[in-house]
C-alpha cells in the first residue's frame, strides 16, 4: 500500500548541498517520488511511496542529527500524484519573500494543539481573530468558520496584506492557520514584528492535523493540496461557486487553452459546454480562431472532460 507523507523542520542547515546529495540517494534507493525543498533555514518535503519505504525513510531521518523529532503527517495518495522526484535548494523553504534571519520561525506565534485551537474557536469571542495564511484559491473551497481569508495569489503577498490591514489585528488574539503548519511558522513571526496583536497563535499541524482530530469541527469544505490530488474532502459543504455561472461548486481545473492555463473552479455543465475552457474567449481561441489546430493541453491540467 502506498501513502503520502508531508513534513518540514526549521533547523539551520550549514551545507544544504550535502543534504541534497544524501536526500537524493535515499529517495532514489527507496523509490520515493515527490518534492523536497532545502535551504539554510530547514527542510520542506512531500513524498510518496510504499508504507515500508516511507517507514524506512522516517527512520533514517530520525537518526540524523538535524532531522530528529519531525512531525510526519500521512495522507491518502500514491506515487501517481508525483511522477518524479525533485529536490532543490532555495533561499526559503516556503517563499514568504522576507529575510530568513529577520523573519525567523524562532519568533513565531505560540503553538496551539488542535484541541487547544478548537477550544479557542468554540469560545466565539469577539477578541479572537481566526486568520487564514493561505492563498485565495485555497481558502475559496475550504476554511474555518468566521476566518479572515486574504485575497492573495501567492504566499509572498501575505506581508503586504498584513501591512495594509493592521487594524484587523489590533489588540486581538490571532489564531493563524495553513495547510500543514509550515507557512504559519514565519507568517506569525512577521505579524509579531508589527506589535499590534495582543497575542499571536499558530495551529500546530495546520488543517490536516485539526481535521484528523475534529473531522466535524469548525473547518468546512475541502483542504487544498499542491499535488495531483488538488483537494482533500473534509466536509460535504460546498464553499465556492463556478467561476463561469456562479453555481455552487468547488472543483478546480486548468483552462485547456495552454497560453491561458487559468486555475479555476468550474462546474461540470460549464466545462462540458466550453470544453474545459475558462471562458468563451479561450473556447473561441481553441475551437474557432485556431481551428483545426488546438494548443496542447498544459501538463498541470487536472480535469479533462470529453
Amino acid at each position: 500500500m502506498e501513502k503520502i507523507i508531508i513534513f518540514y523542520k526549521y533547523i539551520f542547515i550549514e551545507y544544504p548541498k550535502r543534504i541534497l546529495k544524501w536526500q537524493t540517494k535515499v529517495c532514489q534507493d527507496l523509490h520515493l517520488t515527490g518534492r523536497i525543498i532545502l535551504a539554510h533555514e530547514g527542510i520542506n518535503g512531500t513524498l510518496a511511496g510504499t508504507e515500508t519505504a516511507l517507514a524506512h525513510y522516517k527512520t533514517l531521518m530520525e537518526k540524523h542529527s538535524l532531522f530528529a523529532a519531525i512531525d510526519f503527517k500521512e495522507s491518502v495518495g500514491n506515487a501517481n500524484h508525483f511522477p518524479r522526484l525533485r529536490i532543490k535548494i532555495k533561499p526559503e523553504i516556503v517563499n514568504l519573500g522576507q529575510c530568513t534571519e529577520k523573519i525567523s520561525a524562532t519568533n513565531g506565534g505560540t503553538h496551539l494543539s488542535p484541541t487547544q485551537a478548537h477550544a479557542l474557536i468554540a469560545q466565539k469571542n469577539d477578541t479572537v481573530v481566526i486568520f487564514d495564511a493561505r492563498n485565495a484559491c485555497e481558502s475559496a473551497i475550504g476554511r474555518f468558520d468566521g476566518a479572515i481569508t486574504p485575497d492573495i495569489a501567492h504566499f509572498r503577498d501575505l506581508p503586504a496584506y498584513i501591512d495594509t490591514h493592521l487594524d484587523l489585528f489590533k489588540d486581538k488574539e490571532v489564531l493563524m492557520y495553513c495547510t500543514a503548519g509550515i507557512r504559519c511558522e514565519r507568517a506569525s513571526a512577521y505579524l509579531n514584528t508589527k506589535n499590534v496583536a495582543k497575542k499571536v497563535y499558530q495551529l500546530t499541524g495546520g488543517i490536516q492535523r485539526y481535521t484528523q482530530q475534529f473531522p466535524h469541527g469548525f473547518f468546512r469544505g475541502k483542504n487544498y493540496v499542491f499535488d495531483g490530488r488538488v483537494v482533500m474532502p473534509v466536509t460535504a459543504d460546498i464553499m465556492a461557486t463556478c467561476a463561469i455561472c456562479s453555481a455552487p461548486c468547488d472543483d478546480y481545473t486548468n483552462c485547456l487553452h495552454a497560453s491561458c492555463n487559468k486555475h479555476f473552479i468550474g462546474c461540470i455543465s460549464c466545462l462540458q459546454h466550453l470544453k474545459n475552457c475558462c471562458s468563451t474567449h479561450c473556447y473561441t481561441m481553441i475551437y474557432h480562431h485556431n481551428a483545426p489546430q488546438r494548443p496542447p493541453l498544459h501538463k498541470n491540467s487536472y480535469t479533462v472532460l470529453p
